[in-house]
């Protein structure tokens, strides 16, 4: 028996995956890695799909973008197929029709466009002319699947057999959209979610138990060659550009009296121009002290002068945006770059609503970076170091000891020391940062600049596609972000911005990818735990769904 399969395209589908519909001009890329296998199937775009489309074209937003070209490579397939594209009104007017108008867009993988569910108007659940949208296409799909049931048209024998013999009826609904899969399954239709498999995360990192020889020649030249440590590890995965390489041994004895691990003298970068790992030598001019490995290595990234774009994930409390504030600062200070474009990403935002002028309306989005540079100045300037030591010792005011020592500071001035700092940070903000909307993002050339996008993960495929070629000439890219907390609709861990870029821009010499871990969370010990726990969650949840 013959199983067909017919793909139903939702919405969806076609917005965060563009590349499905061959381009105007050219050819279908070929699909791979896909969740769902589409070799030799028939896909089928309903009507009420293209009318939702039309709907978001006009929109100023990336979907609206991506509507707008799906809707353009429909029309070129359907002009190339000489206008004959879709179901037609023969196999309308007659279900038993066995042809339909199909155009090929990849060996064996045909594409119809159906109209709405028309023929099943006076036995469906629903009528369409009361139905929304979600209806529309839920019946359009039945109106499909009695087609199926109805005619041989995926029936390819021509030996006689009737259609039940040769036909195994399989009409799916490819939808991301969780209420509109809801739906369909109660009026009985099948569904199913599209996307790409994620090979093993590239994390960026990795952790070796090597020889002790191999250990040496790295300790001691503060390098080792990529040949020598793949016919060392003849197992290991080859090494990828910029991948940070964390050494250690098996027996804890064997290592050098004077090795320190706080100074993170057994990691280093696999430098692709050098063919070789290198050790870490920018951190020392990183304007904090860094606490953990992880945080050794996103300080490394950002310090490189080579590379060009930084990709940070992990858990909250790990740094990421704390480090890239500081970091932008003491480079537009050093006279490195001229400003930090900070793009805050989160999918919740609804600026337009806000009143104020933009600055004020883009604070409530930007107080994540203000408070690392709150952090940066109570830490490391020695005036409010001293001055909050004092406050937390006397309190707001105090008198002169009558000893005449300066074991306190004196009576605090009339502006609290919190007021002041307000001050400062705000002086700073306006000196060498710039907070814009996400939309204000899209045409900007950032050279000469540092751009921080941050949350990155509520950005969509086509979204991120156009962040990360904002990047101008002697500019630098930092995306942040942690696809555990995606708040987007429609996005999970497989089609947000923050996987796209890393899949994107992987094994490349100008990028460093970082990932850190939950158990490099440096904030209240209440944060660690929280991390610990949902950790602890996400690997049960992991079994269970296997």
């Amino acid at each position: 028996m013959e199983r067909k399969t017919i793909y139903i395209l939702d919405t969806t589908i076609l917005i965060d995956y563009v590349e499905l519909i061959p381009p105007v001009g050219g050819e279908a890329s070929e699909i791979r890695g896909a969740t769902v296998n589409l070799t030799g199937a028939h896909l089928v775009i309903p009507a009420a799909v293209v009318k939702e489309l039309s709907g978001f074209k006009r929109e100023r937003s990336e979907r609206g973008k991506a509507a707008l070209e799906v809707l353009k490579r429909l029309r070129a397939l359907s002009e190339r197929n000489n206008s004959d594209f879709g179901l037609s009104d023969e196999f309308l007017d007659d279900p038993n029709y066995e042809s339909w108008t199909d155009y090929e867009i990849r060996p064996g993988q045909m594409l119809s466009i159906s109209p709405a569910g028309y023929i099943l108007q006076d036995d469906a659940y629903f009528q369409l002319k009361n139905a929304d949208m979600d209806e529309q296409v839920i019946l359009a799909v039945i109106t499909i699947d009695w087609l199926v049931e109805m005619t041989d048209h995926f029936c390819s024998t021509d030996n006689g057999q009737s259609k039940n013999d040769c036909v195994e009826r399989n009409v799916i609904l490819l939808t991301n959209n969780n209420e509109r899969a809801v739906l369909a399954g109660v009026y009985g239709v099948k569904t199913a979610r599209f996307g790409y498999e994620l090979p093993q995360p590239y994390t960026g990192r990795r952790e070796v138990v090597v020889p002790k020889r191999l250990f040496e020649i790295f300790y001691e030249s503060r390098g080792v060659s990529q040949e020598f440590f793949a016919k060392t590890l003849p197992n290991q995965p080859p090494l990828v550009a910029n991948e940070f390489v964390i050494f250690s041994l098996e027996d804890a004895s064997e290592y050098p009296r004077d090795f320190r691990p706080e100074e993170f003298q057994h990691v280093g970068r696999y430098d692709y121009g050098l063919g070789a790992i290198v050790g870490l030598k920018y951190i020392e001019s990183f304007p904090v002290p860094v606490k953990n490995v992880g945080q050794a290595i996103y300080a490394e990234a950002l310090m490189n002068p080579t590379i060009a774009a930084v990709i940070c994930t992990g858990p909250a409390g790990s740094g990421k945006t704390f480090m890239s504030t500081v970091y932008g600062y003491a480079a537009c200070q050093a006279g490195q770059f001229i400003g930090v474009t900070v793009v805050p990403c989160e999918a919740s935002s609804r600026i337009g609503a806000l009143p104020g002028g933009l600055n004020e309306k883009m604070d409530p989005e930007v107080q994540p970076f203000k408070n690392a540079l709150r952090n940066y100045l109570l830490n490391e300037d020695s005036e409010y170091r001293r001055e909050l030591k004092a406050l937390r010792k006397f309190g707001a005011s105090c008198k002169r000891s009558s000893r005449g020592d300066d074991s306190y500071e004196k009576k605090a001035s009339s502006r609290s020391l919190k007021n002041r700092l307000e001050d400062h940070v705000e002086l700073i903000w306006s000196n060498w940062f710039t907070n814009i909307p996400i939309e204000n993002a899209r045409g900007r050339d950032f050279a000469y600049e540092i751009a921080l996008y941050d949350e990155f993960q509520d950005q969509n495929v086509a979204q991120a596609d156009t962040l990360i070629k904002r990047i101008g000439q002697h500019g630098k890219i930092i995306l942040t972000g942690d696809i555990n907390q995606i708040h987007a609709p429609y996005l999970d861990a497989g089609n947000n911005g923050i996987t796209y870029a890393t899949r994107q821009l992987y094994d490349n010499s100008m990028v460093a990818q970082v990932c850190f871990t939950e158990e490099e969370v440096v904030r209240h010990p209440l944060v660690q735990a929280i991390a610990e726990r949902q950790r602890a969650e996400r690997i049960a949840q992991q079994r269970y769904d296997n």
